[in-house]
C-alpha cells in the first residue's frame, strides 16, 4: 500500500514531504535506482567507444540507442520491475543489471553481447559513482540555488538597511552602536566565503574493479589502456577520477562536502538565533498570518517559528553530517559494508538543510523593521558614548580616560545630560568638547554604513 505522509517514520516523508520533492527525487531508493542504471549504461557505451569485444561492435542500434537515452536521462527506468527482481535476487545492484539485460535483450542484444553488461564491475564501481552522480545533482539544483536565494536576500537588507542604527549587544550588554544593514552584511560575507567552499568541493568516483586493481580487467583484455579508460569515463560523468582505491571509493570528498556544508548551517544556526533575540528585543515586527494561531492559550502571541524551526533543522543535519564524515572515510581491509547503510541517509541530512533553508527564507519574508524600539534602544543607551569620549582623551594626551569613564558609566545607565555635564568637565579643546556634545548613539556609527553596501 501508498505510505500516507502522516504514517511516516520521518518527519522529511511525513509533515514536510510536500517540501522536499526535488530532493527526494534524487535521494530516494527509486532515485538510487536510476542512478545506478545511468552509471551502468554509460559505462557499457565506454566499453562499446573503447572496442572492448568484437560482439559489441554489432550490438543493434536500438539497443546502442535506449543505452544512450538512459544514460543521458534515466528518468524511464522501471523500479518497480528492478525492485520485483531484487525481492528475488536480494541484492540491489546485481537486480539492476539484470533488469538492464532484459531490456537489451528486447532491443535485440544477442547473449554474448549482453555479457558486455556490468562487464569487470563490482557493485561499489556503480555505487559510488551512483552516489556521487546524486551528491553533485543534490548541491547544483538544490543546496546552491536555495543558499544563493538565502545570500541575496541578505545582501540586499544590507543594502536597504545599511544607515539604520542599531544598539549592539556584545555579551547581551549594551554596546557600540552599529546598523542594521551592517549586520546583515556580516552574514552575508560569512555565507559567500563557506558557499565557493562548498562549491568547490572535488566529487571524486572511480571504476577500477573488486580491489582497485584492474585485476579482472587486465586478465580479460589485457592489450586495452584501463586506466584511461577508466579516467575519461568517470570524468564524462562530470566527476573527478580517484584511481587510488580500495573495493570502496574512500569517501574522503563525501566528508569534505559534508564539512563544508556544516560549516554553513554553523553559521545560519548563528544567524538565526540572532535573528530571534532581534524579534525579542523588538527589533523587528512579524507580520500575523490570517487564520494562524501563536499559542493554544494566549492569543496575543507571534511567534518566531521560522527561526527556530531552522535553527532545529540545521543542528539535525549538524549531526548527521559530522557522522557521515567521521564513519564513511574509515573502512577495514580492502572493504567492509557498513558505509552502506550510511550512504543511505546522506538525503536525510541534506533534507534538512533544505528545510532550514526553506525557513529561514520564510522567516526573513515575514519580517520588518521596528524603527520606533530601535531608536528607543539607542536613546536609553548614552553610556555607550564612553568609549568614544575616553579614546578622544587619550588622543588628547588626558591621562586614565579609560579609568575615568570606567568610575562614570561603569554598570549603570548614563543620561544624555549626566554625558554632557561629564564631557564640559574635561580639559579638551573646545573643538573636541563640541564634537562630542554633538555626538548621539545613533550616530556613533563608524564606517558600519559603508561596510554594510560593501563600499571601499
Amino acid at each position: 500500500m501508498p505510505l500516507d505522509p502522516i504514517d511516516a517514520l520521518s518527519p522529511l516523508d511525513g509533515r514536510y514531504a510536500a517540501q522536499l520533492g526535488d530532493l527526494r527525487n534524487i535521494f530516494s531508493e527509486a532515485g538510487l535506482m536510476r542512478a545506478r542504471v545511468r552509471v551502468e549504461c554509460a559505462w557499457m557505451l565506454a566499453l562499446i567507444q573503447a572496442r572492448a569485444g568484437e560482439a559489441l561492435d554489432t550490438l543493434p542500434a536500438a539497443a546502442c540507442n535506449w543505452l544512450a537515452a538512459l544514460a543521458a536521462d534515466p528518468a524511464a527506468t522501471d523500479v518497480a520491475a528492478i525492485k520485483a527482481i531484487e525481492a528475488r535476487t536480494n541484492h540491489d545492484v546485481k537486480a539492476v543489471e539484470y533488469w538492464l539485460r532484459a531490456q537489451l535483450k528486447e532491443c535485440g542484444a544477442t547473449p554474448a553481447q549482453l555479457e558486455w553488461m556490468h562487464f569487470g564491475c563490482t557493485s561499489e564501481d556503480i555505487n559510488n559513482l551512483a552516489y556521487a552522480l546524486m551528491m553533485s545533482e543534490a548541491r547544483s539544483k538544490v543546496l546552491l540555488p536555495a543558499l544563493e536565494a538565502l545570500l541575496a536576500a541578505l545582501l540586499a537588507r544590507a543594502s536597504a538597511d545599511a544607515e539604520v542604527p542599531m544598539l549592539s549587544r556584545t555579551h547581551g550588554q549594551t554596546a557600540t552602536p552599529t546598523t542594521v544593514g551592517k549586520e546583515f552584511a556580516n552574514f552575508a560575507t560569512r555565507l559567500q566565503g563557506q558557499l565557493r567552499s562548498f562549491a568547490q568541493v572535488q566529487i571524486l568516483g572511480k571504476m577500477n574493479g573488486a580491489v582497485g586493481n584492474f585485476n579482472a580487467h587486465l586478465v580479460a583484455l589485457p592489450a586495452l589502456p584501463w586506466l584511461n579508460i577508466s579516467d575519461n569515463f568517470v570524468a564524462s560523468l562530470g566527476l573527478v577520477p580517484n584511481r587510488h582505491t580500495t573495493q570502496i571509493e574512500p569517501h574522503d570528498w563525501i566528508a569534505e562536502y559534508c564539512h563544508a556544508l556544516a560549516r554553513i548551517d554553523t553559521i545560519l544556526i548563528d544567524f538565526a538565533r540572532d535573528m530571534w533575540g532581534y524579534i525579542s528585543l523588538g527589533y523587528f515586527k512579524q507580520r500575523a498570518v490570517a487564520g494562524e494561531v501563536g499559542s493554544s492559550t494566549m492569543p496575543h502571541k507571534v511567534n518566531p517559528i521560522d527561526f527556530e524551526n531552522a535553527e532545529g533543522n540545521f543542528g539535525l543535519a549538524n549531526a548527521l553530517l559530522a557522522h557521515l564524515a567521521q564513519k564513511l572515510p574509515v573502512s577495514r581491509w580492502q572493504r567492509d559494508l557498513s558505509d552502506s547503510t550510511v550512504l543511505r541517509n546522506l538525503g536525510v541530512a541534506l533534507g534538512h538543510c533544505q528545510l532550514a533553508l526553506k525557513s529561514l527564507l520564510k522567516g526573513l519574508g515575514k519580517v520588518e523593521l521596528a524603527p520606533e524600539a530601535l531608536r528607543a534602544d539607542l536613546e536609553r543607551a548614552w553610556e555607550v558614548l564612553a568609549e568614544a569620549v575616553q579614546t578622544v582623551m587619550r588622543t588628547q594626551g588626558i591621562a586614565d580616560g579609560y579609568d575615568r569613564l570606567k568610575d562614570f558609566s561603569r554598570g549603570q545607565p548614563v543620561s544624555r545630560d549626566a554625558l554632557h555635564a561629564f564631557i564640559r568637565t574635561l580639559e579638551l579643546p573646545e573643538a573636541e568638547r563640541q564634537r562630542l556634545l554633538e555626538l548621539t548613539p545613533e550616530r556613533y556609527l563608524g564606517l558600519a554604513a559603508r561596510l554594510a553596501r560593501g563600499e571601499t
